[in-house]
């Protein structure tokens, strides 16, 4: 609604994908000390744009995208809402070749609060310091212009985390070092504890 009139459509294309049955991750061997890692995002990647666009009222004011918030370092509103989705495939794959990884979320529409738990154990969540979470300058934008809650931006937004991998503390570091070999600023952002779901601290 308000971005395709009635005699449009949208021509949307996707891929499917298949893994051999051996190579299908598990996170059985998850368990409550176990380090999830936080991949980071380029911005809002292509979700919540509903809200997004009722936030700063564009389909009324659409100039306000070439306005120039104090917080975005002198790039536009416009210019940091549409910043490439990033694919995270080939730093993952090359994670997964040297490390066993227990399980993998990624952060799309929902946020933290409905992707994290997909991938966890039953009787594991994740714990996650909020100070730990590097949340870029557009999602601080974003919160203040709406006046949305702090929870409702975790579960609608990836809040600058992209996705999620969880290992094994002794293999934390490696999987850091091979992903920021290969261009992604990973790091720790939270842990495995016992429990349900999400726990934002």
């Amino acid at each position: 609604p308000g971005m395709m009139p009635e005699d449009e459509y949208d021509l949307a294309g996707f891929t499917v994908g298949v893994v051999d049955k051996e190579k299908i991750l598990s996170n059985e061997t998850m368990q409550a000390g176990d380090v999830i890692l936080a991949l980071p995002s380029t911005g809002v990647h292509s979700n919540g744009f509903s809200l997004v666009r009722k936030i700063f009222d564009i389909d009324n004011d659409p100039d306000v995208l070439h306005t120039t918030p104090a917080e975005l370092g002198g790039k536009t509103l416009g210019d940091a809402l549409l910043a490439p989705t990033k694919i995270y495939v080939k730093p993952v794959l090359k994670v997964l070749e040297e490390v066993d990884v227990k399980g993998i979320s990624h952060i799309t529409g929902g946020g933290f609060y409905e992707n994290i738990p997909r991938s966890l154990k039953k009787g594991c969540a994740a714990r996650i310091a909020k100070a730990d979470v590097r949340i870029p300058a557009l999602f601080d934008v974003m919160q203040r212009e709406g006046g949305i809650s702090e929870h409702d931006m975790f579960n609608t937004f990836n809040m600058g985390v992209g996705m999620v991998l969880t290992v094994a503390p002794e293999d934390a570091d490696k999987a850091i070092a091979i992903l920021q070999a290969h261009g992604e600023d990973a790091y720790r952002l939270g842990t495995i504890v016992e429990g349900d779901g999400v726990e934002l601290v």
